[in-house]
């Protein structure tokens, strides 16, 4: 196992990466409950996508470290699952199995666009300071899903955001997980980040944030498998319809054009974390990444758990040790039996994950040094992904809004010779993808 996964190589051992794979896990552990929330509003029987969420999870995470050999980790991706239900399913109409089939389409056209060298391309084609402002801005981005999950920052419809109410239970909750994470980082107790979500844990139970379970095992349903290719209420197959209406192939664009660029923020704030990512921005051995999670998107789809992609909470693990794939293999474990004994994982909330992810998006920010800030056409757009990835809730839309700052300023400038080719292609792909909106 040590020769497999290059353990000593990488200067971890099997217990740290057992530890950071459950502290992934944990980290991740509220999509058990949110995704199939989410997909009933849709239609999908919550008690399927409960399986099809835990199932399509375990496997592709398994996948990613064999494959890829890296601490990252896959599930139903949060924005995707939200436009099935809400859009695809809601305002369109359309029956789950042909949102679920529209994601199918999205995940197959990734990963033709991966074995041709097009992604890990465009990839290549980015400036360093926008690749240093894609981590940063994840870090932030990180850092304010752990404080919105621990009720310290609240939606406020006059001020956008507001502090939470700081005698509320889940409040102190994560106040707690970031105080304790932040002392045992401090004192160098290994495994600090997971002891953070253990103890904000158990703080949570005499708060009433942290639930007893009222069971231990539920029922598996595999009856959303093979969602693409059943027929839905008009007696349609999904794959059919979707690939016969023009007006739903638009959104399997739009939901390609998240699911890409997501993937590529997410790769570059684990990399970063867990130590393979280069000085100049670039992520060591991409490919095998892309590849598994462009076909994690098309599974998600036959397995009707919607698109399955690259959580950038795995960066929590690899920034509590984890520096191979032995890492995912155990989260990909935990979350296969996840599945059956979904009520006792719940009891974890959202709220005792604070800290972890605050402490990352906090260990995330030393990149902001090396832009050239006195120099707009590095300093500008590079801003705009910052801001831009946090303030509109979206890793796709901040590196959009910096991609096309970067090529109008390149052009006002006199400097248009920097931007490669795939530059302006992604750009105007995603002036496509804001259009299309």
């Amino acid at each position: 196992m040590d020769q497999f996964f290059k353990i000593g190589d990488r200067g971890s051992s099997v217990a740290t990466e057992l530890r950071a794979g459950l502290t992934t896990f944990l980290a991740m552990a509220y999509i058990i409950v949110v995704n199939p929330l989410i997909l009933e509003a849709g239609g999908v029987p919550i008690a399927a996508a409960v399986t099809a969420t835990c199932v399509g999870a375990g496997i592709m995470t398994i996948l990613m470290g064999v494959c890829a050999n890296r601490p990252l980790a896959c599930a139903s991706g949060m924005g995707i699952n939200s436009i099935v239900a809400y859009t695809l399913c809601g305002s369109m109409g359309l029956g789950w199995q042909t949102a679920m089939a529209v994601v199918l389409i999205e995940g197959i056209a990734i990963l033709l666009l991966v074995l041709c060298g097009l992604r890990e391309a465009i990839m290549e084609a980015i400036p360093v300071s926008l690749r240093r402002g894609i981590s940063i801005g994840l870090g932030l981005f990180i850092a304010m899903i752990g404080l919105k999950d621990g009720g310290i920052i609240l939606a406020n419809a006059d001020t956008l955001v507001s502090l939470g109410n700081v005698t509320d239970p889940t409040f102190l909750v994560g106040v707690i997980s970031i105080v304790v994470t932040v002392v045992l980082y401090s004192v160098k107790v290994k495994g600090a980040l997971l002891w953070g979500i253990v103890i904000a844990a158990v703080c949570g139970i005499p708060l009433g944030v942290t639930q007893i379970p009222t069971g231990l095992v539920a029922p598996l349903d595999f009856s959303t498998f093979g969602a693409p290719f059943m027929s839905d209420s008009d007696g349609v197959m999904g794959l059919v319809k979707a690939i016969s209406t023009p007006t739903i192939l638009l959104f399997a664009f739009s939901l390609m054009m998240s699911d890409f660029f997501d993937t590529m923020g997410t790769a570059m704030a684990v990399a970063k974390q867990g130590e393979f990512l280069t000085d100049d921005g670039r992520v060591e051995d991409i490919k095998p990444i892309l590849i598994v999670d462009s076909a994690a998107a098309a599974v998600g789809g036959i397995m009707g758990a919607s698109s399955i992609t690259t959580f950038v909470e795995s960066a929590s693990g690899a920034a509590d040790g984890g520096r191979t794939g032995l890492t995912s293999v155990f989260t990909g474990i935990l979350f296969i039996l996840a599945a059956f004994l979904s009520p006792l994982i719940s009891c974890i909330s959202s709220a005792a994950t604070c800290g972890a992810l605050v402490f990352v998006g906090f260990l995330m920010m030393g990149d902001a040094v090396m832009v050239k800030w006195n120099d707009v056409l590095e300093g500008f757009p590079t801003f705009m992904i910052i801001a831009g990835i946090p303030f509109t809730y979206s890793i796709s839309n901040g590196i959009g809004l910096g991609f096309i700052t970067y090529v109008v300023v390149a052009v006002v400038s006199g400097r248009s010779q920097y931007v490669r080719p795939l530059m302006w292609i992604a750009a105007i792909a995603f002036l496509l993808y804001f259009l299309l909106l």
